[in-house]
């Protein structure tokens, strides 16, 4: 268990399981939930900061609306984090993907790296239906794979930020004079054969004196200027690339054949204007939404001590005009109450039209109707709303469809009670098993049906079976009451 130490009392916001002890997973609590909601599962990565007391085990996490998990992967150490976890598509077949990693900022109270930096060895993981690991990617170019995204193509590849630090004498721009460059790059690399089909160096096409990030931060971190800040990456139509950049306070469209920026909104050299309410600052997550409009999480804060916050964080998506290069407002979402936000979050659009907001440093998810709602009357819209417990928090948030199926088989622990028996059952990441049924016997070869069809409650059902006998046995049910899955056989634990 890494420097878990699950020995001690755990926490009342932890889960524990009988039948899955090695699963620690956070405890959320469901704040608001109406209706009107999209269908499906939660996906999050549950971290948080040095200074903070982690809940719980880090790894990657899917709920149902109701905070029970369906599928936890624990990391053994919480210096160790995932991120972006999501459903991609891959060769036709849905899979799961995230980032692997240490993030700089979570080991020490003072980082080698600029805080939210990969420390080197990161990596991003796909995983089939099966929880099965199919491919482990890594960056090129001694670049290291980086926090912020990892997306499949249509055709198969994957694009995706990455980092490396770039020795300069930075005093030009008002700092150390033997500093670095904390330089990004885009790169697309093909998943069947492991080459670089595509490269953009950040340093090569942006001057590093837009930044709003002073040259002189870097002396707080090792001299490595975090100027760009590269947080998420979209291919658009015609072979472009959407760009965000969070110290820029900018979003870049560009042309992927050339490398050229065909145009940048937001931040000191802007090809749009704006109108009332519709600027942004230290945003994340910009993607493409029909009728050219862009979406994004607006944090509006807060790279360093003396940057006050812009205002409380929200989500927003922007109508722009692209012949008379102006962007205004078409909708917001805003939590209830407002939240001040100073990295990190997400917007999704859901199936059903709603928006769906992570919001980052701070420890909610929150689903709306797609109309929105203002700073000034958030609760208008508000469908749903989950927080983590403490201070933990994952980078996005997700909800996505999903099926499993576990490639290993359904856990089992029995408990003796009196005269009878408690079973515990559970299978980590099946999203088909809606009930069990037990069987128990004299021996190990004799085992008969004792429990024809109980409801599976939550993650781990608890099964009372009128039974002496030594040795049970589990059996998954699908909804149509086929066996989908069959546990080992235990033998009974006296208490």
């Amino acid at each position: 268990m890494g420097n878990y130490n699950f020995k001690k009392k755990l926490s009342p916001q932890v889960w524990t399981f009988i039948s899955a002890s090695d699963l620690h997973p956070m405890k959320v609590t469901i704040n608001i939930n109406k209706p009107g909601t999209a269908s499906g599962f939660i996906f999050v990565a549950p971290y948080t900061s040095y200074e903070a007391t982690m809940i719980g085990q880090t790894g990657s996490l899917i709920m149902d609306t109701y905070g029970n998990p369906v599928w936890f992967r624990p990391l053994n150490s919480i210096y160790k984090q995932n991120t972006d976890f999501r459903v991609q598509s891959y060769k036709g077949n849905p899979i799961l993907t995230m980032w692997e990693g240490t993030i700089s900022g979570t080991q020490s109270a003072n980082p080698n790296l600029p805080a939210g930096d990969p420390e080197p060895g990161a990596y991003y993981l796909m995983i089939n239906q099966n929880y099965e690991v199919i491919k482990k990617i890594t960056a090129k170019r001694d670049f290291t794979a980086d926090v912020h995204e990892f997306t499949i193509t249509d055709r198969n590849t994957a694009l995706f930020t990455a980092v490396k630090q770039v020795p300069a004498n930075l005093t030009l721009y008002g700092g150390p004079e033997d500093g670095y460059f904390d330089n990004y790059s885009i790169q697309e690399v093909d998943l069947k054969t492991g080459k670089l089909l595509f490269f953009w160096d950040v340093l090569a096409h942006i001057n590093p004196a837009d930044s709003m990030v002073s040259a002189s931060s870097a002396t707080s971190s090792n001299n490595i200027w975090d100027c760009f800040h590269v947080n998420s990456v979209e291919e658009g139509p015609n072979n472009t690339l959407l760009i965000s950049m969070r110290n820029m306070w900018a979003i870049y469209n560009i042309d992927k054949e050339t490398g050229n920026i065909l145009w940048q909104l937001g931040g000191k050299q802007s090809n749009f204007t704006f109108d009332a309410n519709s600027t942004f600052s230290w945003q994340h997550d910009a993607r493409h939404r029909p009728g050219n409009k862009i979406s994004l999480f607006d944090d509006a804060c807060c790279a360093s001590e003396d940057s006050p916050p812009e205002g409380p964080a929200r989500g927003l998506i922007l109508q722009l005009n692209l012949r008379n290069m102006t962007a205004h407002v078409y909708r917001t979402y805003y939590h209830n109450p407002n939240l001040i936000v100073s990295s990190q979050g997400n917007v999704q659009k859901l199936s059903n039209g709603n928006q769906f907001v992570g919001w980052g440093q701070e420890s909610y998810l929150s689903e709306f109707a797609n109309a929105g709602n203002s700073a000034e009357n958030p609760s208008v819209n508000f469908l749903y709303d989950m927080q983590f417990p403490n201070q933990n928090l994952s980078y996005r948030a997700f909800k996505n469809k999903w099926a499993g199926f576990p490639c290993y088989p359904p856990s089992i622990a029995v408990n003796q009670f009196r005269r009878d028996a408690i079973v515990y059952v559970s299978w980590n990441g099946s999203t088909e098993t809606a009930a069990w049924q037990i069987l128990a016997g004299p021996k190990p070869d004799r085992l008969s049906l004792v429990v024809n069809c109980t409801p599976r409650i939550g993650f781990e059902t608890e099964i009372y079976v009128n039974s002496d006998a030594p040795y049970f046995q589990a059996n998954a049910l699908n909804h149509c009451g086929d066996v989908i899955g069959t546990s080992r056989i235990a033998l009974i634990s006296k208490q």
